[in-house]
């Protein structure tokens, strides 16, 4: 794989057993440090946080990137990652602050392109992955180029009256009720019969603790960046979870733990009962 090269294998520290394996093409076996693969259906969410969990700083533009700190490794699994996933999940606000974002998986880790498109293949999954826009009141760009390349658009009727006749062609919006604060049940139903059984989250804190309230998320990668932010007040930071109050709280079971450099690649399952 050309460029590979430029990326160590991560190392397995922990790995629990039993786990589903997919016949992943060599180069993405070897550079993830063994198998990987998913019980089907499923919601996984990918995140990097610093070490005091923040994931997002709105004052940073781009600050998710600022907080990966250039980790080539996070790159690797955010692209495999996509190229697992039938749908990949994201917020208006992800949108909104990704101006040029395509969520393709060779896009984050083009060295892996080809192996990306080969596992796709050995799938029998579409080239690429469908993205999905969550949106309650329609508050989107139509002029962002993911909509001019397609994607599929998840609102309540107001909004999808607000974007009425103002989406390219290439796109389709999904009325999912009345009220702008979507159930995650209807989310996860609308993409179940579009066939889609690997679900991707790249929404932010948000909608991630609605999708957690609700108790429809099944795994979560967290890559720990060696990195502090602190706190300058309330709403300078977002850390992994906001806006849902977790009671009784969520308990994860760790399914592997990775490492790469300074970087640190959990994997969780979540238990959906509690």
């Amino acid at each position: 794989m050309a460029g590979d090269s430029h990326l160590e294998p991560l190392e397995v520290l922990y790995e629990a057993d039993g786990l589903a394996a997919a016949d992943l093409p060599p180069e993405l076996t070897r550079l993830y440090g063994g198998p990987l693969g998913f019980d089907e259906p499923r919601l996984f969410a990918n995140f990097v946080s610093t070490i005091d969990g923040v994931v997002a700083i709105p004052s940073i533009p781009k600050s998710n990137a600022v907080i990966a700190a250039g980790s080539k490794g996070d790159h690797f699994v955010m692209g495999l990652l996509r190229a697992f996933a039938d749908v990949v999940l994201i917020g208006s606000g992800t949108l909104r602050s990704s101006p040029e974002g395509t969520w393709l998986p060779e896009k984050v880790f083009p060295p892996a392109a080809a192996a990306f498109a080969g596992l796709r293949h050995a799938r029998d999954r579409p080239e690429k992955p469908e993205v999905a826009v969550l949106t309650g009141r329609g508050s989107i760009d139509p002029a962002h180029p993911l909509l001019e390349s397609g994607a599929l658009v998840l609102t309540s009727e107001r909004g999808a009256a607000r974007l009425g006749g103002e989406l390219p062609p290439a796109s389709a919006i999904v009325s999912l009720g009345e009220d702008t604060s979507i159930d995650p049940h209807a989310v996860v139903s609308a993409l179940h019969e579009r066939g889609h059984r690997l679900i991707l989250s790249e929404a932010g804190p948000h909608t991630f603790g609605d999708l957690l309230g609700a108790g429809v998320v099944d795994e979560l990668f967290l890559t720990v960046s060696p990195l502090l932010a602190g706190n300058a007040g309330q709403d300078s930071r977002f850390r992994l979870v906001e806006a849902e109050d977790l009671n009784p709280l969520a308990r994860a079971r760790t399914l592997s733990i990775r490492r790469h450099e300074e970087h640190v690649f959990l994997r969780y399952e979540l238990d959906r009962g509690a």
